[in-house]
């Protein structure tokens, strides 16, 4: 059965704490906001939820030098590309991450409702639920808050991405918001950073095997997800619905 899902909290008061939080951060830079809210005891517990996708260096760099010991979230949807794993492996002993959590899903509920793995064919979102949604939702309980890697450049879905927002339980922080892919590239370039092996052969947006194809020039760097299909989210990061939670 899907992860019931915890009481939420009045929508309004989490609209205006993300708001709260937008504007104290308007000012800093990426890194100068990742330090103050690592800091930041009204928080409570943080943490990086990352892909270790196509850009995803940048953030964990950065959080490398701030606080290493900061936990990093990582979604092992058991259908990621080998390249991914190898790379997060890669990355996390070379950045000298010390709480990396590797989160699968729930291997009794991938028996019940994805027997021959093929959920993703039938439908994708529900798929997204099972692997994605569900054991992210079970591994940021007791966080107080939490890190993404989203920036607005990525996908109209996300042109209007806040520097803060929440997920209908917690606040989600978007250091990297403001940032385009020249700032990004330079980023890795400046401290010789590995790239995702994928990168480099047409994949500048990679999440799971079977959802992911390469871009044609000139798409929009999401345009290999789920092609042919409507969807371009997952659902961790959908906008909480009205009096509601994320989807």
């Amino acid at each position: 059965m899907p992860l019931p899902m915890p009481p939420d909290r009045p929508r309004s008061d989490l609209d205006a704490r993300a708001a709260a939080l937008a504007r104290r951060y308007e000012t800093l830079s990426a890194a100068q906001m990742l330090e103050q809210a690592l800091a930041d005891p009204s928080l409570g517990p943080v943490a990086l939820v990352s892909s270790f996708g196509a850009e995803s260096v940048v953030l964990l760099h950065m959080l490398a030098q701030i606080d290493a010991a900061t936990p990093v979230l990582f979604l092992d949807t058991e259908m990621l590309f080998p390249e991914t794993l190898a790379y997060q492996r890669e990355l996390s002993q070379g950045l000298g991450l010390r709480d990396l959590r590797v989160i699968r899903p729930d291997r009794a509920a991938l028996l019940l409702r994805d027997s021959d793995g093929l959920l993703h064919r039938a439908d994708p979102d529900a798929c997204c639920a099972l692997r994605k949604r569900e054991p992210l939702e079970r591994a940021l309980a007791g966080f107080g808050a939490w890190i993404t890697g989203r920036k607005r450049y990525q996908n109209g879905t996300r042109n209007t991405l806040p520097l803060v927002d929440h997920d209908g339980t917690r606040p989600k922080l978007n250091p990297l918001a403001r940032w385009d892919r020249a700032a990004l590239q330079r980023y890795i370039a400046d401290h010789g950073l590995p790239r995702h092996p994928l990168v480099n052969r047409g994949y500048p947006s990679i999440g799971c095997l079977p959802c992911t194809t390469r871009a044609l020039p000139g798409e929009d760097a999401r345009a290999g997800r789920w092609r042919g299909r409507e969807k371009t989210e997952c659902g961790i990061h959908f906008p909480p619905a009205a009096g509601g939670r994320a989807a």
